[in-house]
């Protein structure tokens, strides 16, 4: 067998919506989407690989923007080895698909069915597999299936699905259903967390995770997937493209100033990135978070402030004093030792929180929910 160089992808999520920024902000990050597809046109050719895999959920929806079936089109042109697309649940097949739409270059195969479809390769010595889903949900496509087996010829599959997941909606795989399929690689699509390459029999697969963060629960260096199959061997090699990173920061501000602590974390160029920064530890005031963002937001491109600091114990021997705040804790701190739950005392704790910030004329606690 010659050696095969593929570049794996998945879960680009093409014009989500990035409803944790303002307006203007997710308008940029959708533009920045669409420059991710030429990024990976031009690795596919500095790296000179022989296929490019598309598995699943490469747009977020039905409803893109005709921009970006513009770039689409674009970047897939600048690819010059075939190129397979197996639609998600995001991006399911279906007449309004703008898969159905759009006119693409003659070395893009789109599947279209319900149902694993092959494509002969035969004077590239391979053979590519896949099937699309046609609604949000999709029974199981691999399971019995069977590549016929080609002295020579790889068989390749690209799938959306979820392994070791019996009861997904989406498209469940076993690893039975993999060794038992005669192919050399999967590259699947839905997980949004690189795996890594594992194998299942003789079965090599993986996911990529996707390229380009989201939203919080999308943290870190996002990649595609360089594979190498050579004979039985196979090998991976991740590289990012990403333009902007999503990054949690927790900062323990007991007994420091909170910018400080901060600043004293912080690592070098952020200017990029997404940062949520949460604060914990013991205070004797809730964190002015109108000033701390006042003062960083112009290190990163987007700041979100999440507050989880306890109030010190000592803030409560005010509670009684001769004031609005001292009958505000003196009410909390009757509720607070008469609490019977330590997630009771917390709830309590928060409202001390919010009415101490009140009184102080500081802005409240905002929790931002991960997108």
């Amino acid at each position: 067998m010659n050696r095969l160089r593929i570049l794996h992808t998945a879960d680009l999520h093409m014009d989500s919506p990035f409803e944790g920024l303002g307006a203007a902000k997710a308008t940029v990050r959708r533009r920045e989407q669409r420059d991710l597809l030429g990024r990976i046109a031009l690795l596919a050719a500095e790296e000179k690989v022989d296929l490019v895999l598309f598995s699943g959920d490469l747009l977020d929806s039905d409803n893109t923007f005709y921009e970006t079936g513009e770039e689409l089109i674009r970047a897939l042109r600048q690819i010059r080895v075939p190129v397979f697309i197996a639609p998600g649940n995001h991006d399911y097949y279906s007449e309004r698909s703008p898969y159905a739409r759009l006119k693409l270059p003659e070395n893009i195969h789109i599947f279209s069915e319900n149902e694993i479809r092959c494509v002969d390769l035969a004077a590239l010595g391979m053979r590519v597999y896949g099937a699309a889903f046609t609604e949000r949900q999709s029974a199981p496509l691999l399971q019995g299936f069977h590549a016929e087996r080609t002295e020579g010829v790889y068989n390749i599959l690209c799938l959306h699905g979820e392994v070791g997941v019996r009861d997904s909606l989406y498209d469940p795989i076993s690893e039975e259903d993999l060794s038992g399929s005669g192919l050399d690689y999967a590259a699947l699509g839905h997980v949004h967390k690189t795996g890594g390459l594992l194998r299942a029999g003789k079965t090599w697969y993986s996911w990529p995770g996707c390229p380009e963060g989201r939203g919080f629960d999308e943290t870190g260096d996002k990649t595609v997937n360089l594979i190498e199959l050579d004979g039985e061997e196979c090998t991976l090699r991740t590289v990012s493209v990403a333009s902007r990173r999503y990054e949690v920061m927790e900062a323990d501000v007991s007994g420091v100033e909170p910018l400080l602590a901060i600043h004293t974390m912080l690592p070098d160029e952020t200017v990029r990135d997404i940062y949520r920064i949460v604060l914990t530890g013991e205070t004797d005031v809730p964190p002015d978070l109108g000033r701390l963002r006042e003062n960083l937001s112009e290190f990163f491109f987007e700041l979100q402030l999440r507050d989880e600091t306890r109030l010190r114990q000592s803030v409560w021997e005010r509670s009684g004093d001769d004031s609005l705040r001292g009958l505000f804790l003196l009410k909390l701190r009757e509720r607070y030792d008469a609490a019977s739950s330590e997630a009771e005392r917390l709830h309590i704790e928060q409202a001390a929180r919010w009415g101490l910030a009140a009184i102080d004329n500081r802005e409240e606690v905002v929790r931002h929910d991960d997108q």
